[in-house]
């Protein structure tokens, strides 16, 4: 029991740590759309006043604005399964720390029953395999 409850703990701080790392690409994607959504911002503004800035012209600012529209929906759909993957892995971080405890749990039983035992000086376990001694009925 102590064996498998101690394999439950590493595989438990083992996922969250891909837990960590799956909400920080994730913290990363959003931060890539939401630079993409201000550059689209940027670009849209620059088109409706009329004047391009220096050295730019109406028509590369619009293949600018498409290329950067394509890229955050890239981002976006990458971040929708990001957060797909963050939401299962918490699951299974949940389902890990279950098992886990319940393992623990064991592993406290067995040496709280392993202490009775010794001091005690009896084994539990032999003295359920023992018959007892036939009670006798007076008449």
């Amino acid at each position: 029991m102590k064996a498998r409850a101690d394999k439950l703990g590493r595989m438990v701080s083992l996922v969250k740590l891909q837990l960590r790392l799956s909400e920080w690409q994730l913290a990363h994607l959003r931060q890539q759309e939401r630079s993409l959504q201000d550059e689209q911002e940027w670009l849209v503004g620059a088109l409706n006043e009329g004047k391009p800035p220096a050295g730019s012209s109406s028509d590369s600012i619009a293949r600018r604005l498409n290329r950067t529209s394509v890229g955050a929906r890239v981002v976006k759909e990458q971040a929708s399964r990001q957060l797909d993957q963050v939401r299962a892995e918490t699951r299974r971080v949940k389902q890990l720390e279950e098992v886990a405890k319940a393992a623990l749990a064991d592993k406290v039983r067995d040496a709280e029953k392993r202490a009775l035992e010794e001091m005690t000086g009896t084994s539990l376990t032999v003295r359920a395999w023992t018959p007892r001694p036939a009670s006798r009925t007076k008449t």
